[in-house]
Order: C-alpha cells, then sequence, then structure tokens
C-alpha cells in the first residue's frame, strides 16, 4: 500500500453492510450545526509532546481556536498512509492502530501497527523520515500487531545540534528498546547495543515468542526511559515475571526495577504494567497500573490478596522503592487489570488544592487517590462479595468500592435484564442466563458458567479519560459488555476447546496450566450475535470530581456501520481509544466501533460534529498548534482494530478549520 500524505475534502458517509465481527457492533452520532467564528486574538501554541499530552497523563489542551461555537466547521486537513496493515492473511496476526503520535519542536511522531516510527512535517503530513525495527510480523503476539506510541527525551548535556540530543524511544512488540536520533531516526550507537536493548533479558519464566510483549510508549523521567511489559494471559501459573525497569536514557545500562509479585508468591508471574505508565516529575513519582497475577481466573497457587497486582502504585523515580500502592481489586478472579493509564490531576477541595491520582478500572469503579499517600480521597469501604464453589479456590470475602463517585457502568446483570432485537433472541439470552451464576460484580467464575458485569473489556479499559483543570471535570469512555466465564475441568479441556473453535461465535480458551480448570470466555450475546444486556454497549461519561458525582452520560456510536439492517439503529457501541479535553470547551473522541471522530460539548454531553474516518478510530486523538498565526490540528489514527472488528486501513488523519 502507498505510503504518503493527501489532502483530501471532507468525507461523505460510506454505503453498506458489514457483517458482524467476533466482537459484535458499531456507532454513529447526531452532529449539530454551529456557526464559525474564530477568535482573532487568541494566540495560544501547545505542543503534544507526550502520549496523554502531559508527563502525568491528564489528556488537556490549553488550545481554543477551535471551540464549541466553530467545531462544525472542521474539514480534513491531510492524510498519511503508513502502509502498515494486515487481516490476518499471509499467517500474520491482525493489525490494530491504536498509536497516539506525539508534537514537539516542529515534528510529529509516530508508531505504526509493525511498529515502524515515522516522523512528519506537522503542518502537511509529509514524511521526514522513517525507521524500522524490522519485527517478525508472522510471530505469534498475543496482542496482534500493535503499538500505541513513542516517547521523546531530551539529554540536557548535550549541545543544539549534536547527534541523539533529542531521542525517540520505542518499544516494540518482540520485547526491544530502541533509542532514535529524533532528527534522523537513526539508532543511537552509544545505547544497548547498537541503539536497542533486548527487554526479554533478566526475565524468568518466558518460553516463547508472543508471551512477552511491549505494547504502550515507555515512561522518561529525569534521565530514566522506564518499561512495563505485556504478557500472555491464563496460559499457566508459572507465567513471566512483571518486572517494571528503569534504564538510563543514554546508555541503556539497567538503573532500577521493581517487581509487583513477590518471591512468596512463587511461581505465580504477571502482574504486569502493560498500560501506559506516567510520571510526576516534581515529586519524583513514577505511577504503575498493574495486571492481575497469573492466570486470570483461578487462584490456586497465589492465596492472599495478591499485593501489588490489580492496583496502582507510586514509585520512587530514583530509585524504583514502592512509595505508596493501592489495590483495586483483590484475589483477581475475573481479568480485571487496571488497564487504564492514571490520571494526575488537582482537585479544589474544601481547606486548598489537593494533588490527585484519577484511577479507573475495567469493574466501572473510578477510584481518586491522593497523589502523595495514596488514600481514597472520597472513601472507600470493603463490601462482602460472593463465594467461590471451585476446587481449590478461595476467593476475597470482600472487595474495595468507592463512596463517590458512584459505579460508571451498571454491574449487576441478572436473567430478568435479558435483552434482545427480537422476542426469540431475548428468550433465548433469558434461557441461557437463567443457568448461569450471577449475583452481581465479582461472582466468582464457576463450572457451570458465571456472568462477568462488566466483562473483561471494560468498564474503563486502557482508553481512560481527561481532566478539564478549569472545571474539574473528568471525561472517560466505558464499556457496558457481559461475559460469561467457565472453568474447565481437566478432563473436559481438549474437548472444550475444539468446540470453541467450530462453534458459530469462537470462544477464548485457555488452559491455565498449574490449576484444576482451564477457562473460556465470550460476550454473553443472543443467536443474533447481539449482547443479551440492555444498549448502549458503550458510553462517554463525565464525572464531577469537586464533588464526586457524574455530570452527564451518553451513548457513544451506533450500529450504522456494521448492521445497516438494523432497525432501529442501536446507540452505544463497545469501544476502545480515549478522549482529550481542550479548553475550548471540547471533548473530542473516536474509540466506538463506527468510523466517526466526535466533537461532545464538555458541559452538556451534545456531539456538536462528527468527522468520517476512513477506518475504525481505535486510539487517543491528540490536538497541538505550534506558532501563534498558525492552526489548531486535531489528528487520529484511523486503522481499525482486527480483535475488536473495526474498518481495517492504514490512515492518520488531520482535522482542522478552513
Amino acid at each position: 500500500m502507498r505510503r504518503g500524505s493527501l489532502p483530501l475534502a471532507a468525507r461523505g458517509e460510506r454505503e453498506g453492510v458489514r457483517g458482524l465481527p467476533l466482537a459484535i457492533f458499531l456507532i454513529a452520532a447526531v452532529t449539530a450545526a454551529r456557526p464559525a467564528a474564530a477568535d482573532p486574538v487568541d494566540r495560544t501554541v501547545a505542543e503534544w509532546p507526550h502520549f496523554g499530552g502531559d508527563a502525568g497523563g491528564g489528556r488537556y489542551s490549553p488550545l481554543t481556536q477551535i471551540d464549541k461555537s466553530n467545531v462544525a466547521e472542521l474539514k480534513v486537513a491531510w492524510e498519511y498512509h503508513t502502509g502498515d496493515v494486515s487481516d490476518g492473511g499471509d499467517g500474520r496476526r491482525k493489525s490494530a492502530f491504536e498509536a497516539t503520535p506525539i508534537v514537539a519542536e516542529g515534528t510529529m511522531y509516530l508508531s505504526t501497527p509493525f511498529n515502524r516510527v515515522v516522523a512528519l512535517d506537522h503542518e502537511t503530513g509529509r514524511e521526514k523520515w522513517s525507521f524500522d525495527p524490522k519485527i517478525d510480523l508472522h510471530a505469534p503476539y498475543s496482542e496482534g500487531l500493535i503499538n500505541r506510541g513513542v516517547t521523546l527525551w531530551t539529554d540536557p548535556v548535550r549541545a543544539e545540534g549534536d547527534a541523539c540530543r533529542r531521542r525517540i524511544f520505542l518499544a516494540t512488540i518482540d520485547a526491544r528498546l530502541f533509542a532514535l536520533d529524533a532528527a534522523t531516526g537513526r539508532p543511537c550507537a552509544n545505547f544497548g547495543t547498537a541503539g536497542q536493548i533486548d527487554l526479554t533479558g533478566g526475565i524468568i519464566n518466558i518460553t516463547r515468542r508472543g508471551e512477552y510483549e511491549e505494547t504502550s510508549a515507555p515512561a522518561i523521567v529525569d534521565d530514566l526511559v522506564v518499561v512495563g511489559s505485556g504478557i500472555a494471559d491464563n496460559d499457566r501459573v508459572d507465567s513471566p515475571s512483571g518486572l517494571v525497569r528503569a534504564f538510563d536514557a543514554r546508555t541503556g545500562a539497567l538503573r532500577w526495577s521493581w517487581n509487583p509479585i513477590p518471591a512468596s508468591l512463587a511461581p505465580t508471574g504477571a502482574g504486569n504494567a502493560w498500560s501506559t505508565i506516567f510520571v510526576d516529575v516534581g515529586r519524583d513519582l513514577v505511577f504503575v497500573p498493574t495486571t492481575s497475577a497469573s492466570p486470570d481466573y483461578h487462584g490456586l497457587k497465589r492465596p492472599g490478596d495478591n499485593k501489588w497486582a490489580d492496583s496502582v502504585v507510586a514509585l520512587s523515580a530514583k530509585t524504583g522503592e514502592m512509595v505508596w500502592g493501592f489495590q483495586l481489586v483483590h484475589h483477581d478472579l475475573w481479568d480485571y487489570d487496571t488497564a487504564a493509564q492514571p490520571v494526575l490531576a488537582t482537585l479544589r477541595r474544601t481547606g486548598g488544592e489537593v494533588p490527585v491520582v484519577i484511577q479507573g478500572n475495567k469493574t466501572g469503579s473510578l477510584f481518586v487517590l491522593d497523589r502523595e499517600t495514596g488514600k481514597p480521597v472520597f472513601g472507600v469501604e470493603e463490601r462482602p462479595v460472593p463465594k467461590s464453589d471451585a476446587e481449590g479456590e478461595e476467593a476475597s470475602p470482600t472487595q474495595p468500592f468507592p463512596l463517590a463517585p458512584p459505579p460508571l457502568v451498571p454491574q449487576r446483570l441478572t436473567a430478568e435484564d435479558a435483552w434482545g432485537p427480537t422476542p426469540g433472541d431475548r428468550n433465548a439470552c433469558r434461557t441461557d442466563m437463567e443457568k448461569l451464576r450471577s449475583e452481581g460484580i465479582f461472582t466468582p467464575p464457576s463450572v457451570e458458567g458465571t456472568i462477568a458485569f462488566p466483562g473483561n473489556l471494560g468498564g474503563m479499559n486502557w482508553s481512560s479519560g481527561g481532566f478539564d483543570p478549569q472545571r474539574q471535570i473528568f471525561v472517560t469512555n466505558v464499556n457496558i459488555l457481559p461475559m460469561v466465564a467457565h472453568l474447565i475441568p481437566r478432563d473436559r479441556y481438549q474437548a472444550t476447546e475444539k468446540a470453541a473453535k467450530e462453534g458459530q461465535f469462537r470462544a477464548e480458551v485457555s488452559p491455565q496450566h498449574g490449576t484444576p480448570y482451564g477457562m473460556s470466555r465470550q460476550v454473553l450475546r443472543s443467536p443474533s450475535g447481539l449482547p443479551c444486556n440492555p444498549p448502549p454497549w458503550g458510553a462517554l461519561v463525565a464525572v464531577d470530581l469537586s464533588n464526586g458525582t457524574i455530570r452527564w452520560n451518553v451513548p457513544l456510536g451506533t450500529t450504522a456501520d456494521l448492521v445497516a439492517s438494523l432497525v432501529p439503529t442501536i446507540r452505544g457501541t463497545p469501544n476502545l481509544g480515549g478522549p482529550i479535553v481542550t479548553a475550548g470547551g471540547l471533548v473530542f473522541i473516536a474509540a466506538a466501533m463506527d468510523d466517526y471522530l466526535r466533537a461532545f460539548d464538555i458541559d452538556t454531553g451534545a456531539v456538536l460534529w462528527k468527522g468520517r474516518l476512513p477506518a475504525g478510530g481505535q486510539a487517543l486523538p491528540m490536538t497541538y498548534r505550534l506558532s501563534p498565526e498558525g492552526k489548531q490540528f486535531v489528528v487520529i489514527a484511523a486503522g481499525g482494530h482486527g480483535k475488536l472488528g473495526t474498518r481495517l486501513g492504514d490512515s492518520l488523519v488531520a482535522f482542522t478549520l478552513p
């Protein structure tokens, strides 16, 4: 496929019907026209130098050139084609274009699903250079072909014009860390071995390619580059170690490491940080979101709470020592990773300003913690939860629930709630649900089957959210999607695995070696392929953090693109990506299973504009304006998502005012 940039007129809506993918549905929304009225005195400029906008991941821009009065006039300014897309043919895994570009010092940098790094002119999308780490595109990566972004670091001891004074760091899906000269894209020869480090070194229990990966952008603090890892779920008890490590940004030497799973839990592994790590430079803290200990659905070999898995942890940037930790889920049995990036913010509270960490979870609960101590700002209480009936399992008797804000998604689903587009679908869902355990959130997995609601795709996944410091509003997208999880007795595992591959809707089946059970999980859905819970299945939620309440909650996307025959169109689809917030009073987000980038009014949740994308927008957008006389651009990767089932492509699209 051709690579390069192409100026375009605004895209018209495409016609046609697509079949339901593995994970189902879609989106579209109504846009209200607004008169154009640019502010001639606005001279604000702002880069986007980090994945989340700033080092703390706030996803907020002070730019106001695009605002509520003129956002409806946005048009496509340019489109760049990476050429890197895979539909799963030729022995490759499917691609997912989840990257967010960064912009600093006049250049845009991004990574592709094939893990190439590209530098572009920020005004035109013209390619300046590219670097190919030459990953094996046919390796069995558990996440498919994916990379979420790169990180920029400027060496203060090098002079302007020196090679590798500004460095781009890339962590690849085959577990290598590269340092590239930001001016040329050439590897920095003094970093590691010829510009790269093998991140599998020093990690125990790696037995095959594709079970230890890097998918998120590294974090930078002072002269350190910090990385976590992605580890394949549910294969066995002794999964690879989930070490978080800091390397010298100049030489690549290991400076410190931190293990979320203590030696007392050996041979359990994982607890890794596959999502984005962020830092508080002023407080010398690194904030790490961790995942479940291995395996996800049975804890025979990992008794107790399993700290510090499923937590957000503050580490000393200098030493890697833990300063504080807060566990969001005890003894995880549902794959309720802390997948959302930590968002650093400052709340205005009685008595002054409080620096906080906003941490979402797949459960749909939102935790607001004091940044210096980890103590909950609104309070958290331990509540009793259902017991496990599985052999060898001791589920945690309680789980933490925030007192405020309330859950951002429903946390209970029973047969009485069964839904379907037809009476036959609804009855089929009800019949299936009556056979399953469903006692509210944290009902443990079982042999007869358990409804996990929300499932492992959300509430809040890696999409996370953005914080408006003026309005004190946090905005995040959520998934409201039920999964059904089964524990599979060992003597039935092979037959179940074979049947799952031949079924109408393929379940994910994994062995969980070292426990009495394998596991299976899949979306709880009707014969039509649609979920058994009432829509919406995805939403955008605004939380007023000045008082811990929900300001508004609106469906995100529609089913119009994927099931045109479904009438009426259903609003609210599963989503992966995330929102950004601007001082212009706007929330920009794509994420849903239709091909649109939308702008929402942050005060009301109303859709003010939607721009058609050439493929699915399962990525975090970004925005920048680099000169007082220049234009504000809004940019998003539109390449779709193989696992989610959205339209695949290879585009990076920039919008601006005429």
